[in-house]
């Protein structure tokens, strides 16, 4: 279905049945009656379809509705960063929260052994003089 001189594979895809539904929900694309069930799955576009849909349709409205996707990509874009960035922050405290618990478990461990060992020494009957 794609245009390939225009639109090859990677500048658009076609829409799963469940994400047509989605949208036809959304939108209420269809009117009841004949013509309520689509056959095909409509295509979408990628951020490098929409940059090439912009230098195909050249009319006011087209223009400022493509520019209006490319700036929604910038912004998904800038978000997925961000959310990378923090992401990885959170690992790399997690990381150092587990080296610290670590380190507290084992100095527990060692204190819990030491008065386990003095309390032996202390139940011990002694011998020799009193």
């Amino acid at each position: 279905m794609t245009v390939p001189k225009r639109f090859p594979n990677d500048f658009m895809f076609e829409l799963t049945k469940e994400e047509y539904n989605s949208l036809r929900t959304q939108f209420a694309t269809l009117k009841k009656g004949r013509g309520q069930h689509s056959k095909y799955n409509p295509y979408a576009f990628t951020e490098q379809g929409v940059s090439m849909l912009s230098s195909v349709l050249n009319s006011d409205t087209t223009v400022e509705v493509n520019i209006s996707i490319i700036r929604a990509f910038v912004i998904m874009r800038k978000y997925l960063s961000d959310y990378k960035e923090i992401k990885d922050k959170i690992t790399q405290i997690k990381n150092e929260m587990q080296l610290k618990f670590n380190d507290i478990h084992q100095a527990l461990n060692y204190l819990l052994q030491k008065d386990q060992q003095d309390k032996e020494q202390k139940e011990r009957t002694k011998i020799g003089f009193k």
